[in-house]
């Protein structure tokens, strides 16, 4: 067993990404996240890592590859070309196979290359170099008592200045709330440091599980249970670790 003290693997972090892990180890490294500050920031890299890879996978490897009926209309067209040379040239069809076997595995990287683009990439938690979060009001009187609304319409162009500071210039908006780190409810900046691309959908810490985080924190400040400075620390250090912390649960209620 792991000593409680040591750092998780970088091995375990990718495993607890993808989901790979039995629920009790996955429940161990998620409360080790939320105490150690060094194994969130690696795991954050590895993160980073990962979405730089995509992109330029994205901008410089697809572009040089074929559509796949290309491939697959060539390979098909060679292996009737070889099928004719065995009937014509037996002596020539051990070489025939040969290369036969090589256009099908090229046919065969070509199909199963990664497809999932830059635009498809799960944004669970924004990157702290872009996004470190703004906030301009700091006590709890001046947010209860202002009728902010939870987040305010972000301009397009705007919106598209955030899509391209995160590599995803490509993807649908609607797929997307260009959301606010630390909500306007909570005394959130209309910042481009306080903005970042939340998926609505492709991961389960999506922009509707931040929206109840929000609600939540909000409730709390107002009510004098919560440090408006802690809440709006804890939503812009890690949202994830805060919601499971304030809803008392490893996993988003539904």
């Amino acid at each position: 067993m792991q000593p409680e003290n040591s750092h998780i693997s970088d091995e375990e972090l990718l495993m607890a990404a993808d989901g790979e892990l039995r629920s009790a180890r996955e429940s161990q490294i998620h409360d080790h996240l939320a105490a150690c500050w060094t194994c969130r920031a690696r795991q954050l890299e590895l993160e980073n890592t990962i979405a730089d890879f995509v992109r330029m996978h994205r901008g410089t490897t697809e572009p040089l590859l074929p559509p796949s009926p290309g491939p697959r209309a060539q390979l098909r067209a060679q292996l009737a070309e070889r099928a004719r040379e065995r009937e014509e040239h037996p002596s020539r069809w051990p070489m025939a196979v040969a290369a036969a076997a090589v256009l099908a595995m090229v046919w065969f990287a070509v199909q199963w290359r990664p497809v999932r683009s830059a635009a498809a990439i799960p944004v669970s938690v924004p990157r702290a170099s872009l996004t470190p979060g703004a906030a301009i009001l700091a006590r709890a009187g001046d947010v209860c008592v202002a009728s902010i609304p939870k987040n305010r319409t972000v301009p397009v162009s705007l919106q598209r200045q955030v899509f391209a500071e995160y590599g995803i210039s490509g993807a649908e908006a609607k797929a997307y709330e260009v959301d606010y780190l630390i909500t306007p409810a909570l005394g959130g900046a209309d910042d481009i440091h306080n903005l970042w691309p939340q998926s609505y959908s492709s991961t389960v810490w999506n922009a509707h599980v931040k929206d109840a985080l929000e609600d939540r924190l909000r409730e709390l400040v107002c009510q004098g249970q919560l440090d408006l400075a802690t809440a709006q620390r804890e939503i812009s250090t890690d949202w994830i670790t805060a919601y499971k912390k304030y809803f008392h649960t490893n996993v988003p209620l539904r």
